[in-house]
């Protein structure tokens, strides 16, 4: 069995402007790890788990930041513009343009 991730019980709960986005993590984390051992479950594929609730809003929200435009939130990012074209396809993600 594996712990559901997305559940908002024990979710620590602070004021998002004076809490590190690590520290929010982090403790998501210390939380997922108690409940696991306390139901007796082991954890497979954590890993990819946690990159992709990441990354995946990240993505959607940097593409809509700005409008789409691959290239632009890309060199935002820090990436190449074609890695981000390969997590969009991997996450389905749908890039929506505004029209000006």
């Amino acid at each position: 069995m594996t712990p559901n991730l997305n559940s908002s019980e024990n979710l620590f709960v602070a004021n998002l402007t004076n809490v590190s986005l690590e520290r929010l993590i982090k403790s998501k984390l210390e939380v997922l790890f108690v409940q696991q051992q306390d139901a007796q479950v082991e954890l497979t594929g954590l890993y990819n788990i946690v990159l992709e609730q990441v990354e995946r809003p990240l993505l959607e929200i940097a593409l809509r930041a700005h409008n789409g435009n691959q290239v632009k939130t890309a060199q935002m990012l820090g990436i190449n513009r074609n890695t981000l074209k390969k997590k969009i396809d991997n996450y389905k993600i749908r890039v929506k343009k505004l029209n000006s």
